[in-house]
């Protein structure tokens, strides 16, 4: 729910004025939730009988991402089991139908993570695990696999080559060593780096972004240099820059910002999309980019790749696209699949044609997003509302209503009181992954 003005008000009553809003839209989400419960009494969705049915754990169990391909798995005849960690244990997708089994597990990060998986794989008799990675558990999910191979497939790249991709730096020499174009690139290990460079000889603007993943400050994308050298210091010395978090000074390419999810099988592309995007992007729709999609064709191929790897792009006035990072893990876009008869052959199976948004996908956006901006900013009502009436709600599903009244009412809810209890601040609230973004958060 929207990007409040930190600041603007105190904390707790910020967190106290969320939690009644969400309260106020109850009666209705439950009324909704109660007519879509009886539809898919009396006229159930239809299921295929899989030719062999498999067991999947699908993990990342708070994001929208998760319950499309849990969905997507159950519709085609398979059973799911959902995993997550602690603090989110009270996910809304857990109560979805397609849900056959919910399980917690510790965060990725902690040193019991791998054996609490393992665990979950003997148990439950699973055969393909498909990680929905946040960034902070793409590496551990990637050692993971080291550990379940021996009991199942684990669709995500081996740790080597994630670590390579999730650092912005390695990933500009990578795909440049295959001759693609990406934006002139240099680490950052210490601020007084920024300050001593050479911004005329390179051509500015640039920008500065952390490598590991930071919630927070991956929004700023303010131009470098600044209007003098020591605002440009400055500026530098106020981010939290060291060889243990380093940094990258990124030349900024002017054009429409793209983003492109593929699921690979040994350099494959199996399944495919690509969308305009934005920093902070809510709200999909497919679009047909010939020069995006051969980017990443030759960015895979020749790494034999297999998993779920996400890229942005900018497109310049040429048309020539740069690839300004990637993200091995699965994107949010990937909701444009919704309902798609092939989306779960194209995870589960090999030499699956490419899959594409359906001709019909509607864009997909997350309904409390767009309530938020219609109240925040009314001026952009017929925007909104044109929004509404094009695309569709990336949670809600008349034949699986419940993850929509939990997420909302639930899940997002617990996570505002749990911060209230704690006295913490928090940025704004992200209902497509599920979480609440705050500094120091994952």
């Amino acid at each position: 729910m929207g990007e409040p003005r930190r600041g603007a008000l105190p904390t707790a009553l910020r967190t106290v004025g969320t939690l009644a809003l969400l309260q106020a839209v109850l009666p209705l989400n439950l009324a909704v939730t109660a007519v879509a419960a009886l539809k898919a009494v009396l006229v159930p969705a239809p299921q295929e009988i899989a030719q062999r049915p498999r067991t999947i754990l699908v993990s990342g169990g708070k994001m929208t991402k998760a319950l499309l391909l849990a969905r997507a798995f159950h519709r085609a005849g398979h059973r799911v089991v959902l995993v997550e960690s602690s603090p989110y244990r009270l996910t809304g997708h857990r109560f979805s139908r397609a849900v056959a089994r919910f399980r917690v597990v510790p965060r990725p990060d902690s040193p019991h993570y791998v054996d609490a998986l393992l665990q979950v794989v003997r148990e439950e008799g699973v055969d393909v695990y498909v990680p929905v990675c946040s960034p902070v558990a793409s590496y551990h999910d990637a050692l993971a696999k080291r550990a379940l191979a021996a009991y199942c497939e684990v669709l995500h790249p081996d740790p080597e080559l994630v670590a390579r991709l999730d650092d912005k730096h390695r990933f500009a020499e990578l795909a440049a060593s295959l001759g693609l174009p990406v934006p002139d690139a240099h680490r950052i290990s210490e601020p007084g780096q920024v300050a001593a460079f050479d911004f005329a000889a390179h051509g500015p603007p640039y920008v500065l972004k952390s490598i590991p993943y930071d919630p927070v400050n991956r929004l700023d994308l303010t131009p470098l240099p600044r209007a003098t050298p020591l605002e440009t210091a400055r500026f530098a010395a106020a981010k939290p820059i060291s060889a243990d978090v380093p940094w990258i000074l990124q030349a900024f390419v002017t054009g429409q910002e793209y983003c492109a999810h593929a699921t690979v099988r040994d350099g494959r592309v199996q399944l495919y999309c690509c969308c305009p995007s934005s920093p902070f992007q809510v709200n999909y729709a497919a679009v047909d980019k010939p020069e995006i999609e051969a980017w990443v064709r030759r960015f895979v191929e020749p790494l034999r790749l297999t998993g779920q790897v996400s890229f942005d792009f900018i497109e310049d006035a040429d048309g020539r696209p740069y690839a300004i990072e990637c993200n091995p893990r699965a994107h949010s876009a990937i909701t444009l699949f919704h309902g798609h008869p092939d989306l779960a052959r194209a995870y589960l199976e090999r030499g699956v044609p490419t899959v594409r948004p359906a001709p019909s996908a509607r864009p997909t956006y997350w309904l409390y997003h767009e309530l938020w901006r219609l109240l925040s900013r009314p001026g952009d009502a017929a925007a909104r509302i044109r929004v509404l009436r094009r695309g569709r709600d990336a949670i809600f599903d008349w034949s699986d209503p419940l993850p929509f009244l939990m997420v909302h009412h639930l899940q997002i809810p617990w996570l505002l009181l749990r911060n209230l209890v704690r006295g913490k601040d928090w940025v704004r609230i992200d209902f497509n992954i599920g979480k609440i973004v705050q500094a120091g958060g994952d």
